[in-house]
């Protein structure tokens, strides 16, 4: 897990679009895996204002940056108050990376796919199934709309872990779930309880 401060001028943009949110005090760093990507995160911002009363809770949310390899951490969980952020594996569905090559190449909301799928999700209650504890997700566009028939979850995964990139140099692949590591879970589940956002996207 890396920890990091999200890029000044997107950060910025914060202060003007969510209102109630506490300005944040970060300084400017350099974009790279450690940090975010600040036009990712300018999108991000674009949909959680987008969307409006459907994201109930602004003060955090996840970016999820598909542009990266399944071996570095991609999955962002961010602070909007203080700017901070932890960076978390996660891996993509099998049908992104049919070769298994550990980039995702499409997306697709096609159900039976397998694939990731693109765009602004919202989290919705816990609960108990074939990967133990798992938090259910609502696709809110267009090219996401059908996570909820697809049962496309936040869950843990025992393909994503350090070790598995030590041994193969990428994670395994979901059903297009965002599969965390058993040690993240926990954390994930509590910081993006009901209501908030997880934004999706590759350029």
């Amino acid at each position: 897990m890396a920890a990091g401060i999200v890029a000044g001028p997107a950060l910025a943009q914060i202060n003007a679009g969510l209102p109630g949110v506490a300005k944040p005090t970060a300084t400017a760093m350099p974009a790279s895996p450690l940090t975010i990507r600040p036009d990712l995160f300018r999108r991000a911002l674009a949909a959680l204002q987008r969307h409006g009363s459907q994201i109930k809770y602004r003060d955090k949310m996840a970016l999820v940056d598909f542009d990266l390899s399944s071996s570095q951490p991609r999955f962002h969980l961010v602070d909007l108050a203080s700017g901070r952020s932890k960076s978390l594996l996660v891996a993509h569905g099998r049908g992104s990376d049919p070769e298994h090559i550990g980039y995702l190449t499409r997306f697709s909301n096609e159900m039976g796919s397998n694939c990731s799928s693109q765009g602004t999700y919202l989290t919705s209650d816990i609960y108990v199934g074939q990967h133990g504890r798992s938090r259910r997700l609502l696709g809110l566009d267009a090219t996401n709309s059908n996570v909820e028939p697809r049962n496309v979850v936040v869950h843990a995964a025992w393909y994503v872990s350090p070790d598995m990139i030590a041994q193969h140099g990428k994670l395994g692949r979901s059903e297009g779930c965002f599969a965390l590591s058993t040690a993240d879970l926990e954390e994930t589940l509590a910081a993006l309880g009901p209501g908030r956002m997880i934004y999706a996207d590759k350029v």
